[in-house]
């Protein structure tokens, strides 16, 4: 039998209208930061702009304030003992806003390498050389080896005749089930028919939890545009998902919605059965849900889960390789400026932030703007 469950949906009645949500989120998604205040950029821009021979004046503000710590005079050449102080300054601010000590240090490198050596005629200048030299190497973190663009692997997959498949996975309460249906709701609205599938065999209500989410979102479209495969608790998740994906084709869905139970990156059987999940399936994209507001945190659960998938896959299939393709970062909205935790995941991944979570509502997905992340760590 089927494992689309006959009982819902609910009564339209029992909804609330969200109409008004419909065609918020057409096309790619918005970067996060577009919209974040450009005065905040400009501080940056006011540090003591001064040519006189000490280097000192009385304004200065941003981050790059802490460099008036250099003992600077004109013309004279920046040593490694006049940054000293400086690059400790520097750890301590990047460190605040959640970055891996590995990638503070390696930033203070950096600084190091542009700056020592050099002479400079004013203060200015030898910030703007800071301010540049530390905004290319962030830059160049959070630009990973490889882009993930979801609405075009789409198209592609449905060119082939066969639905592109996403799973999500992650350790419990990171907001998993809530984020993919964002994800949903984003597919939908550019016009693709999902499938989700209650790959969460083992938490209970969580199938409830997935099903309330495709009721409002098929109350929203249309019950031919979003089902959700389920057989309720107990079954194998890899199995459960294969037969979903052999469903999905059958009935010429374009997209595939894995959701999988929350798991603690040390619970060898459920780590194992994830393993088992991905290298049965292979899914086109297996995302890790991280939260931002936990900030290196997440980063140590990215790294266990990446090296726990591959340690088990060979066990799982033999001459398959299960790894994270990229990262899902949730509650980005409830973090100021501590981004610390995006740059860091990239960094030792080198696997792409594809969507960013900033809210409760269905729209509230977003994509990563690198040069509002990079801004943000440099205020």
């Amino acid at each position: 039998s089927s494992g689309i469950n006959a009982e819902w949906p609910l009564r339209p009645g029992n909804l609330k209208d969200e109409s008004h949500l419909k065609g918020t989120m057409s096309g790619d998604l918005n970067g996060v930061g577009d919209d974040w205040s450009e005065s905040e950029d400009e501080e940056d821009e006011e540090v003591v702009d001064n040519s006189v021979s000490n280097g000192t004046s009385g304004k200065s503000s941003g981050m790059f304030s802490f460099l008036k710590n250099i003992n600077f005079s004109t013309q004279q050449t920046v040593t490694s003992e006049s940054l000293e102080p400086v690059l400790e300054k520097l750890k301590e601010h990047l460190t605040s806003k959640n970055v891996a000590a590995e990638i503070s240090i390696q930033l203070c490198d950096t600084l190091e390498s542009s700056l020592v050596g050099k002479s400079y005629s004013t203060f200015t200048g030898l910030t703007s050389t800071a301010k540049q030299a530390l905004s290319d190497a962030l830059t160049k973190i959070l630009s990973p080896k490889h882009r993930v663009n979801v609405l075009r692997d789409v198209m592609e997959a449905k060119s082939k005749g066969r639905p592109y498949v996403i799973t999500f996975c992650g350790v419990n309460g990171v907001g998993k089930s809530t984020n993919l249906a964002k994800v949903c709701f984003w597919l939908l609205d550019n016009g693709y028919r999902v499938l989700v599938v209650g790959g969460d065999t083992f938490r209970a209500g969580a199938v409830e939890q997935l099903r309330t989410h495709v009721v409002r979102l098929a109350n929203l479209y249309s019950e031919d545009q979003v089902q959700l495969y389920e057989r309720g608790y107990g079954k194998d998740p890899a199995g459960l998902a294969f037969e979903a994906i052999k469903y999905a084709n059958e009935r010429r869905y374009d997209v595939v919605l894995v959701d999988t139970a929350g798991r603690m990156q040390d619970n060898e059987p459920l780590m194992r059965a994830l393993s088992k999940l991905v290298a049965l399936n292979t899914p086109d994209l297996t995302l890790f849900v991280g939260e931002a507001l936990v900030g290196n945190e997440a980063v140590d659960q990215l790294v266990k889960f990446n090296q726990s998938l591959i340690d088990h896959s060979s066990t799982a299939l033999a001459g398959t390789k299960s790894v994270i393709d990229g990262i899902l970062l949730t509650k980005f909205d409830c973090i100021d400026d501590k981004v610390g935790a995006a740059i860091s995941m990239t960094y030792i991944t080198g696997q792409p932030i594809i969507f960013v979570g900033t809210g409760q509502q269905y729209p509230d997905l977003k994509s990563l703007n690198v040069k509002s992340v990079v801004s943000a760590l440099l205020r």
